[in-house]
């Protein structure tokens, strides 16, 4: 009989893995159980329908993405903090850094755009708040 997994133990083991690996691990989750793996914010977006309640939607922008321009001089300490902001791998996040200007984390309220702005800004990355 196989040992049960702690919580931990599976997160510890997702931690290793790529996006690709991961991205194809929650679509076999999602067969096998079927289930769908939907972002709560997706909810959110939706709800705001009807007449009118669009052009106040975009007046207030409530979600934004953090776009890299540059990595800087400090290019490997740019790279360890994009790999804190994001579930990226050490390959994925050297390859977003080198291919600036790229996002970074998109679809954010304000105070986590801000302080992902202030984290790569403090690693001497140029960043822009969308």
């Amino acid at each position: 009989m196989a040992t049960k997994l702690t919580q931990d133990e599976l997160l510890e083991q997702f931690e290793n893995l790529t996006l690709i690996e991961l991205s194809a691990l929650v679509k076999a989750f999602e067969e096998k159980f079927d289930v769908k793996a939907a972002a709560p914010a997706a909810v959110a977006v939706a709800a705001p329908g009807g007449a009118g309640g669009g052009a106040e939607a975009a007046e207030e922008q409530d979600e934004f993405d953090v776009i890299l321009t540059g990595a800087g001089d400090k290019k490997i300490q740019v790279i360890k903090v994009v790999r804190e902001l994001t579930s990226l791998g050490l390959k994925e996040a050297k390859d977003l850094v080198d291919n600036a200007p790229k996002a970074v984390v998109e679809k954010v309220a304000k105070d986590a755009a801000a302080k992902a702005k202030e984290a790569l800004e403090g690693a001497g990355a140029s960043v822009e708040v969308k």
